[in-house]
């Protein structure tokens, strides 16, 4: 794990069957020098990338990066709307209340492992109001 990087709240959406991508949201706190996350992966994945919500043209967009910057003394956050971390191709979908893998690397050459929770998350942009059931009643 890099020294002094520590990852909070870490999760991951859940998907409706049938839904090939997700994303992963977390807060990444960097009490030392400036480093950068680089690279991501998870056996929940065909494809795991680093993404970006861009301003292009008045429109959002997400494109893939080659990094997250993590500033020296700083926090940054992985939201639905901002940087986050994107699943392609899902070996199966994921459920409310499971969790599924994760290894962080950081430019140093650390890598840390998480086990992320799956939740259920509202898109951005859809404000409040009651989420759609698509499975089993509790």
């Amino acid at each position: 794990m890099a020294a002094d990087v520590a990852v909070k709240t870490p999760y991951a959406r859940a998907t409706a069957p049938g839904q090939p991508n997700s994303a992963v949201f977390m807060q990444i706190n960097n009490q030392g020098e400036a480093t950068r996350l680089v690279n991501a992966s998870s056996s929940a994945a065909k494809v795991v990338e680093l993404h970006a919500h861009t301003q292009d043209q008045g429109v959002m967009r997400m494109r893939q990066i080659d990094a997250i910057e993590l500033p020296a003394n700083s926090q940054v956050e992985l939201a639905p709307g901002g940087l986050h971390i994107m699943l392609i191709g899902l070996e199966a979908p994921l459920q409310d209340g499971s969790q599924i893998d994760m290894t962080l690397e950081f430019d140093d050459g650390t890598s840390e492992q998480l086990d992320v929770p799956v939740q259920m998350v509202m898109p951005a942009g859809m404000g409040h109001g009651q989420p759609m059931s698509h499975g089993k009643m509790h």
